[in-house]
């Protein structure tokens, strides 16, 4: 009789295509306070020894997303809890980020950009 095991399975990281991993990466390590746990010309992953962390691929061609417009999909996007949004929109835009024409939900959540042009949020929901 064969005894079949379940492998187990962990979540690592998400990874975002982006044309400069290294810029990305600093932006997310300096939002998230984050160190480099691996890195490669072509590819950064950030985060703590034994959790979770977000990972950054070089992709030739890269085209940021066009979001709203379904043109260029946004991919992914990560949303980010902090008690006061105000004080967190101004960081994240000393960091890099700016700011999309549409930002629906501004009293609950902030749409911003990341220095790639994926969307993020920031919000006091979590």
């Amino acid at each position: 009789m064969t005894t079949h095991t379940t492998p187990a399975f962990r979540y690592v990281a998400v990874t975002f295509d982006c044309a400069d991993p290294a810029e990305l990466a600093r932006f997310y390590g300096a939002l998230l306070g984050y160190g480099t746990l691996y890195t490669t010309d072509d590819f950064v992953l950030l985060g703590e020894e034994g959790a979770p962390g977000l990972g950054f691929t070089r992709i030739d061609g890269y085209r940021p997303p066009t979001w709203p417009d379904p043109a260029q999909g946004k991919q992914a996007h990560i949303e980010l809890g902090v008690d006061d949004l105000d004080a967190a929109e101004k960081r994240v835009v000393e960091l890099g980020a700016t700011k999309p024409e549409c930002r629906p939900g501004e009293e609950r959540w902030r749409v911003l950009l990341d220095p790639a042009g994926h969307p993020f949020c920031i919000t006091t929901l979590a």
